[in-house]
């Protein structure tokens, strides 16, 4: 009688188990992470794309992980806003993409103990993300993508051995244009180049900008810069229409108009962002303890339509050594 009894309740527990785990009372706690970046651009989407792939890869899927991702579409309360909705959902962790949107998720997780990873971000100590590179010191870490400039301004000087003056379209309100243009300054020193600036708030002001390099420089250099990310072609049609050869600083931005650029591999970069973020949310190491990262600037872009509609034909030598032609 005991037994059966006995019996009796543990059928009944397994029941009741059964059912209130259908309802999610005793599922496993579901990872939550936030995904914001401030705009959405083919290089921002391939480090995403790459984090997607990498953090998967790692166990965290949409079985076991519920993930919140919300681009600002380039507005800064926006921005602001999204960061502070992934602390009120307790989210796990925040992957910020961009400098804007990691600066919005750090104040908002400021007083938690949300850990932050950053991705595509210029200059990480500067922007007031990490106290260095090597001890972050905070609840945060990531990957740079800052560009090797000095190394632009030489391509530049490849193709057009007798330019004098360089100019730039940057937006000073973004702390990754700010450090790509004192950069470009330092190299263009060496390189005899002088440095024509055009500063732009908003994406209405790239082509009156654009239009007041025409007739002051000899080429122009786009840094890695949201704003400038968001309206490409309406400067790239500015170049061709007058002759003015256009180079930046991301081989992503080469089909929508440049002649030529240096850039990372974008996908890797996320993986690298995925790696650090799993050994976070799984409790191998804290953000703080996890060195700021950058990548490898190893690839070379060339769109030889583009350069002959802007007047330059493009070096053999430098078609030699091109990872990637682009095609009309």
């Amino acid at each position: 009688m005991k037994k059966a009894l006995k019996l009796a309740v543990v059928a009944c527990l397994t029941a009741t188990l059964s059912i209130v785990a259908g309802t999610g009372v005793f599922a496993a706690k579901k990872t939550k992470i936030g995904i914001t970046a401030i705009v959405s651009a083919p290089p921002l989407d391939e480090a995403k794309r790459g984090f997607f792939d990498g953090i998967e890869k790692l166990g965290f899927n949409r079985g076991n992980t519920t993930f919140y991702h919300s681009v600002a579409e380039g507005d800064m309360s926006l921005c602001a806003s999204i960061a502070q909705s992934f602390v009120q959902r307790d989210v796990d962790i925040i992957i910020a993409v961009t400098t804007p949107s990691a600066q919005a998720a750090v104040a908002a997780a400021k007083g938690t103990d949300i850990p932050v990873v950053f991705m595509a971000v210029t200059a990480p100590v500067k922007a007031g993300l990490v106290k260095s590179w090597e001890n972050p010191g905070l609840n945060v870490t990531g990957v740079s993508d800052r560009m090797d400039v000095p190394a632009q301004a030489a391509l530049i000087k490849e193709f057009l051995p007798g330019a004098k003056k360089i100019g730039t379209i940057y937006n000073s309100g973004e702390v990754n244009s700010l450090v790509q243009v004192k950069e470009l300054k330092a190299a263009s020193k060496k390189l005899g180049f002088e440095i024509i600036e055009a500063n732009v708030s908003a994406t209405p002001e790239l082509i009156p900008a654009a239009k007041s390099l025409v007739g002051r420089a000899d080429a122009v250099f786009l840094p890695t810069d949201n704003i400038i990310g968001a309206g490409l072609e309406a400067v790239s049609k500015v170049c061709e229409d007058n002759d003015l050869p256009l180079f930046g600083a991301d081989v992503n931005q080469v089909p929508r108009g440049e002649i030529a650029a240096l850039g990372i591999r974008y996908y890797e970069h996320g993986m690298l962002a995925a790696k650090m973020a799993a050994s976070i949310l799984k409790g191998e190491k804290k953000a703080s303890q996890i060195p700021v990262s950058g990548s490898e600037m190893d690839l070379l872009w060339v769109y030889p339509a583009a350069a002959e509609r802007m007047g330059v034909t493009v070096p053999q030598h430098i078609l030699d050594k091109a990872d990637k032609i682009i095609e009309d």
